[in-house]
């Protein structure tokens, strides 16, 4: 018995690292997803290094959309790998853990999207100062397997993503300006609207690619 326990385990966690090559997904959707610019409006886009940690056979993309007005930056980080790497580290975890203060605490939003449907998502805020300068993000993230962006309670054992081939997490961060007080308040509407149009493209990439 404790022995079939031990080696069913090592299949789920196999299977949940894509350790093996029949578990592994097909690389046209992630491709798409790694490739696909999208079409915000912006002034200028830009591929930027990535920061993440990357875990065995997952992949990052970051662009930096650049607008004019209050948008101003709009950072896009699209990773993609088994749901063993991709459900973890989280905002949450990493940012403190590399010496950003947290300044709001991860909470659920729900935000409309054009088109139709809605997307589900984590929001903080983290900040990190030095002697010469302030970095304050605002941290948006969620996961999909089809389009429907959500955040389940425990990602790495929610039961649809250890069915899946793969699993996707999307970031979407935007700059903000440092304050004397730890004041936080909601994206303006250009923002948010920017927001919710990232979601939808990579939602609707998703979705042509099943």
């Amino acid at each position: 018995m404790t022995l079939s326990l031990v080696a069913a385990g090592a299949f789920v966690h196999g299977a949940t690292v894509h350790r093996w090559s029949m578990l592994a997904p097909p690389a046209s959707r992630s491709e798409a997803l790694h490739d696909r610019v999208l079409k915000l409006g912006a002034l200028s886009q830009e591929d930027v290094p990535s920061e993440l940690p990357i875990k065995e056979r997952s992949r990052v993309t970051c662009r930096r959309y650049n607008f004019s007005g209050d948008v101003g930056v709009v950072v896009a980080s699209i990773t993609s790998g088994p749901t063993g790497a991709v459900s973890t580290h989280t905002p949450d975890v990493c940012y403190p853990g590399s010496g950003y203060k947290t300044i709001k605490a991860p909470k659920k939003e729900t935000i409309d999207l054009p088109g139709g449907g809605t997307a589900t998502y984590m929001m903080a805020v983290y900040e990190k100062k030095t002697s010469i300068s302030t970095d304050r993000q605002r941290i948006r993230w969620a996961w999909s397997i089809d389009g429907q962006w959500d955040v389940p309670a425990a990602p790495r054992w929610h039961v649809p993503y250890l069915r899946a081939n793969e699993l996707y997490k999307l970031y979407v961060v935007t700059p903000e300006a440092a304050r004397d007080d730890e004041k936080i308040e909601g994206d303006s509407a250009p923002v948010r609207a920017v927001v919710a149009d990232v979601f939808a493209q990579y939602a609707g990439v998703l979705r042509e690619s099943r």
